[in-house]
C-alpha cells in the first residue's frame, strides 16, 4: 500500500504538471490509437516476464521468500513502467487536453483527475490480473483472479479519498463569486494552511467511511474478539472499534490501525492473521498498533506530507527559475505544441525525483523506526518480546516473505527480531530509541522550516526571480534596443539583486535616450548616494540629477532623494527644507520622512 501511495502521488504530479491550455490539434484518433497499442505492448510484456518467474516458481528454483521479493521487485517495476506509459499519455498523447474538451470537465479538476487515474488503474489492473497466477503459487491462497483485482482496487482506492474531497472543496472555493477565498487558495499561504487544516480533518473523520468502505465487520462478537477487547480495555486503550479486516477475503496476514483521535479510530484483523496467532501473539499485534497510537505515528504522517508540500511548492518555482534560465528552453515556449510538452516533461522531472528521494529516505527512514517503536511498546506492554517475535516469525514463514530483506518502509523481518532481543539484553535501548526518534524528527523540522522559508519567501526566491526577469529583459531589449521602458525594468531587477555596476550602467542608458526621464534620473541620484560601493559613489552628481528630476516632477519621493542628495554633500539646510516639503505634500509615508528629517536635525547637534 506504501508503495502505491507514491505511485498515486507521482501520476497526480504528472497529471497537473502539464500543459492544459490549447485545444488539441490532432484527431481523437490519434489519441486513442497510440493509447491502445502502449497498453497491448505492456500487457504482452506483463504476461511474459509474469509467465517466466511462474515458470521458476514450477521448477522450484528458489526459497519462497527469495521468489516473494522476486515477485515484488517485479510488480514494482511494471509498476513504474506504468507511471511512463501515463506520463507518454499526458505528454505527448494530450491526454489532458482532451478530457478539458469534455463539456464542465475544464471547471473541476477533480473529474480530469478521476478520468486520468483510471486510466492508470488499467494499467495496475493489468498488473494485477497478469500476476494473479504467480500471486497465487507463492502465498498459497484460495482466491479467485477476480476477487484478487477486485481486492487490490477496493484496498489501493481509499487512498484516494483525502485526494479527492480535497480537490471537490478546491474546485467549489475556485467557483465561488469572492476574490477572497481564490486569492488566498493561490498564495502560499492559504495553500499550505488549507492543506494542513483540510486533510488533518480527513484524516480525523475518513476511517470511518473507510471501514465501510472495506466492508469490516465488528470482531466482539467472537471468542477471540471478546478476549482482544478486554485486552484493549485493560490497557485503558480508547477506540472505536475492534474489526475483522476482509481485504484479500481476509487471506492476506496483517492487521492496522486507523484514526487520530480515539472516536474515530479503529483497528483491523484480517482472518488469516485471527486463525494463525495465537491469542496471546494476537495481543502483541494489537500492542504493537497501540504502539503507533502512543506515539502518535499517523499525526507525524501528515506532518510529513505538509512538510513535502512545503518543500515542493519552492523547489518547483526554483525548477522553473532554473529551466527558464537556460536560452533553449525560451526558445522551445515560444515552439509548438510538442515542444511545449516537453518542457512541461523536463519541469515534471526534478519534481518526480524530489519526490522519490523525500518519500523513499525521508519519510522511509522515520516509518521504520516508528515500526521499531511500536514493536519496542509492544514487547514493553507484554512484559516479554517472544510474543511479538513469534508473531512476526509466523507471518513471514506462513506468508513466504523472506526474513532476510527488508524494503523501503520496514526493516527486514530479521532485523526487527534481533533488535527486539537487543532490547530484552538491555532495558535502556527503549528510552535510548526513543530519543533517537524524537532528535531526528527536530532535526528533519529544523531543516524542512528552513529550506521551506529560503525556497518560498527567502532570499533565494527572490533572488531566482529577479534573475528570471533579468534574464528576459536582457532577450526582449536585444529585439528591441530602444524600448526605455525595458531598460527602466532592467535597472529596478539590478537594483533589488545588489547589482549597483549594472544597475547605474543601464541608468545612464536611459537618460542617454531620454535626458528628461524622471524616474530615471530620482533612481540614479538615489543610487549615487546611497550605494555601500564607495567606488560608484558621486554625491555631487547625484545633487544634479536629483535637481533635475524634481525640477520635471515634484513628488515625495523625489524631493526625499533630493534632500539625501543636499545632505551627502553637506548641505544640511536644503536638506530640511526639501524633506520638509516632502511631508507637506505626501499623503503616505509619513512618517519615513520625519525619521529622515530627525536624522538631518541631529546631525547639526
Amino acid at each position: 500500500m506504501f508503495n502505491n501511495i507514491i505511485y498515486f502521488i507521482v501520476v497526480l504530479l504528472i497529471f497537473n504538471i502539464s500543459y492544459p491550455d490549447t485545444p488539441p490539434e490532432e484527431l481523437l484518433l490519434s489519441t486513442l490509437l497510440p493509447l491502445i497499442l502502449s497498453w497491448l505492448i505492456f500487457a504482452i510484456y506483463s504476461a511474459r516476464v509474469f509467465g517466466y518467474l511462474l515458470k521458476r516458481i514450477r521448477e522450484g528454483a528458489r526459497a519462497a521468500g527469495a521468489l516473494t521479493d522476486q515477485y515484488q521487485r517485479l510488480t514494482v517495476r511494471l509498476s513504474v513502467l506504468a507511471i511512463f506509459l501515463f506520463a507518454l499519455a499526458v505528454y505527448f498523447f494530450n491526454l489532458r487536453q482532451w478530457l478539458l474538451m469534455i463539456p464542465g470537465f475544464r471547471s473541476f479538476s477533480v473529474l480530469q483527475g478521476v478520468l486520468a487515474l483510471a486510466l492508470f488503474f488499467l494499467y495496475l489492473c493489468t498488473i494485477w490480473y497478469l500476476g494473479y497466477p504467480v500471486y497465487k503459487a507463492i502465498f498459497r491462497v484460495a482466491i479467485t483472479r477476480g476477487s484478487f483485482v477486485r481486492s487490490n482496487l477496493r484496498f489501493n482506492l481509499p487512498i484516494l479519498f483525502p485526494w479527492l474531497a480535497l480537490s471537490f472543496v478546491y474546485d467549489l472555493l475556485a467557483l465561488s463569486p469572492w476574490a477572497g477565498p481564490d486569492a488566498f487558495m493561490n498564495s502560499v499561504y492559504g495553500q499550505v494552511i488549507f492543506f494542513a487544516v483540510f486533510i488533518t480533518l480527513l484524516m480525523v473523520v475518513m476511517p470511518k467511511f473507510i471501514q465501510y468502505w472495506w466492508g469490516c465487520k465488528p470482531l466482539a462478537s467472537s471468542e477471540k474478539g471478546l478476549e482482544l477487547d478486554l485486552f484493549l480495555r485493560e490497557r485503558r486503550f480508547r477506540y472505536r472499534g475492534l474489526l475483522k479486516w476482509p481485504i484479500f477475503e481476509g487471506r492476506m496476514m496483517t492487521a492496522g490501525i486507523m484514526g487520530i483521535v480515539p472516536r474515530y479510530r479503529y483497528l483491523l484483523v484480517t482472518d488469516s492473521l485471527l486463525e494463525t496467532l495465537s491469542i496471546d501473539e494476537l495481543k502483541a499485534v494489537l500492542a504493537h498498533e497501540m504502539g503507533h497510537a502512543k506515539y502518535r505515528h499517523l499525526l507525524f504522517y501528515i506532518l510529513f506530507f505538509v512538510g513535502f508540500m512545503v518543500l515542493s511548492f519552492g523547489l518547483t518555482d526554483l525548477f522553473v527559475y532554473l529551466t527558464f534560465l537556460n536560452p533553449h528552453f525560451i526558445d522551445v515556449l515560444i515552439g509548438n505544441d510538442s515542444s511545449l510538452n516537453l518542457f512541461y516533461l523536463t519541469l515534471a522531472f526534478p519534481m518526480l525525483i524530489t519526490l522519490l528521494l523525500y518519500f523513499r529516505y525521508v519519510m522511509g527512514f522515520f516509518m521504520r523506526n516508528f515500526e521499531r517503536q511500536a514493536d519496542l511498546y509492544s514487547a514493553a506492554t507484554m512484559g516479554t518480546p517472544i510474543l511479538t517475535i513469534n508473531s512476526l516469525e509466523k507471518i513471514a514463514f506462513l506468508s513466504g516473505k523472506s526474513r532476510n530483506i527488508p524494503n523501503w518502509h520496514h526493516f527486514s523481518i530479521k532485523q526487527r527480531v534481533d533488535y527486539l532481543w537487543r532490547a530484552n539484553r538491555e532495558p535502556g535501548l527503549i528510552k535510548k530509541h526513543n530519543r533517537f526518534v524524537l532528535t531526528s524528527f527536530l532535526v528533519y523540522l529544523f531543516c524542512i522550516c528552513s529550506l521551506g522559508y529560503l525556497l518560498n519567501f527567502g532570499p533565494v526566491k527572490r533572488h531566482m526571480s529577479y534573475m528570471l526577469m533579468g534574464k528576459a529583459l536582457n532577450q526582449q531589449i536585444l529585439k528591441d534596443p530602444y524600448n526605455i521602458d525595458l531598460y527602466q525594468y532592467l535597472a529596478a531587477v539590478y537594483q533589488e539583486m545588489g547589482k549597483g555596476r549594472e544597475a547605474v550602467d543601464t541608468y545612464e542608458r536611459i537618460i542617454g535616450l531620454d535626458p528628461n526621464r524622471a524616474v530615471a534620473l530620482n533612481n540614479l541620484a538615489w543610487l549615487l548616494v546611497t550605494t555601500p560601493d564607495e567606488r560608484l559613489r558621486d554625491p555631487k552628481r547625484a545633487l544634479d540629477l536629483a535637481k533635475r528630476a524634481v525640477a520635471l516632477k515634484r513628488t515625495p519621493e523625489f524631493l526625499d532623494t533630493l534632500a539625501e542628495a543636499h545632505f551627502a554633500n553637506g548641505f544640511t539646510e536644503d536638506a530640511v527644507k526639501a524633506i520638509d516639503e516632502a511631508i507637506a505634500t505626501a499623503k503616505d509615508n509619513i512618517g519615513y520622512y520625519k525619521k529622515q528629517l530627525k536624522r538631518f536635525l541631529d546631525s547639526e547637534n
